[in-house]
């Protein structure tokens, strides 16, 4: 495989464009994509503070799946999962996307009923879905345990077999090089430090590398969003948390599927070359730091060995950090901002990384159009005040 330095070009920053998008992580590299490929937009810059898809592009645990309770939410996922079983011919490129099935399991009543009444809401929407009983469970991953003896037994779990993991640094490598071949410009270590507004419009961003004038400016910069779009007077109603995971060694495959469970806080799946890859929830204290830290580590290990025994001897090979936004509803915010061609793309929590082909989709379509996509209508910024949430705070197992 070609150097990834040399599959897209590395440009330097022109006095303006049509369009700047903030942040080259998956959904400012797919919405550049979408917006040269289907809307025929090519005057555009993509501008990263740090190296292209270094920030939570590289730091997240690939999970894509689109088993969502509410309506909303299915949909755009939905519309991410379609779009991602097309994407490795699409782009030409090898994403290891591998559609291995993700459980979500109950260890309580109150779970069961939580777990059928989404597997009923997704099969009304499209989605594939079905309930397993424990035996069943056991069918799809034999290393979990199901015994009834344990502390956290096993009483069912949803299941989606069209879910499943990609490669996230292929995934960004594609985006960056087809989008390049159609002529989007991607200018790393250009960190934005302002967005200048004249008349009520956004005109142009300050960069540690000079002014930029657009005519439209994109907001994808993840954690970060709310600290650039504070800039321009917009006070967006985000946190900024860490969200910490872990590898372990390298093992013979013997994880079949990824294991979520809300109860004991863990998901586990395990990656192509061999390394299990495990995370929970995100840390309860607002931060920027990308690190992680021993006693989210130790929980995690704790509750991974809960439902998976056999990893009792496995060691722990890398710990990280990745930095996530959250809204009061835990659902993204997609659309336009209170000013004038100042586009919006922020507060994804946790769920970022599966939607990247269906948000880079829907977010290229609402600023080509200067309207929101119909599948991401839902998520504008007025809904705060309106009231029209879409609470995915209680309707998620582990929001990933």
């Amino acid at each position: 495989m070609m150097h990834p330095d040399r599959l897209w070009r590395s440009a330097e920053p022109r006095k303006s464009y049509e369009v700047v998008i903030v942040g080259a992580g998956g959904h400012g590299l797919a919405t550049a994509y979408y917006l040269a490929k289907n809307h025929g937009i090519t005057d555009v810059a993509v501008l990263e503070r740090g190296w292209l898809a270094g920030g939570n592009m590289a730091r997240n645990t690939t999970i894509i799946r689109s088993n969502y309770l509410w309506d909303e939410s299915a949909g755009i996922y939905e519309h991410a999962l379609k779009l991602w079983e097309g994407l490795e011919e699409d782009l030409g490129y090898p994403l290891l996307f591998s559609q291995r099935g993700v459980l979500n399991l109950a260890h309580s009543l109150q779970d069961v009923r939580d777990g059928v009444r989404r597997v009923e809401a997704n099969r009304v929407n499209g989605v594939d879905a079905e309930w397993l009983d424990p035996a069943g469970v056991k069918e799809v991953c034999p290393i979990v345990e199901v015994s009834p003896e344990v502390r956290y037994p096993v009483l069912g779990a949803t299941y989606q077999p069209r879910a499943g993991i990609a490669k996230h640094d292929n995934v960004a490598w594609a985006l960056a090089t087809a989008a390049s071949a159609l002529g989007v410009d991607f200018i790393e270590h250009c960190e934005v430090t302002g967005i200048e507004v004249s008349g009520g419009r956004a005109v142009a961003v300050d960069t540690v590398r000079g002014r930029i004038a657009a005519n439209r400016i994109a907001l994808s910069a993840a954690g970060h969003t709310s600290v650039v779009a504070a800039t321009a007077g917009i006070d967006l109603p985000l946190q900024t948390h860490p969200l910490q995971a872990l590898v372990s060694e390298l093992l013979e495959p013997v994880h079949p599927t990824v294991v979520m469970s809300n109860a004991v806080h863990v998901y586990v799946s395990q990656a192509h070359k061999g390394e299990l890859v495990m995370g929970a929830g995100i840390d309860a204290a607002n931060s920027y730091r990308r690190r992680g830290a021993f006693h989210i580590i130790e929980r995690q290990m704790a509750a991974a060995l809960e439902l998976f025994p056999v990893f009792a001897r496995a060691h722990v090979l890398r710990t990280w950090g990745g930095i996530v936004d959250v809204s009061p509803d835990a659902s993204p915010v997609i659309g336009l901002s209170p000013v004038e061609n100042l586009y919006l793309n922020c507060g994804w929590g946790t769920g970022g990384f599966k939607a990247t082909p269906g948000v880079g989709w829907c977010y290229a379509h609402t600023i080509a159009h200067d309207e929101p996509h119909p599948l991401v209508a839902p998520f504008t910024l007025d809904r705060f005040t309106t009231g029209a949430l879409v609470d995915e705070h209680g309707a998620a197992a582990v929001a990933h």
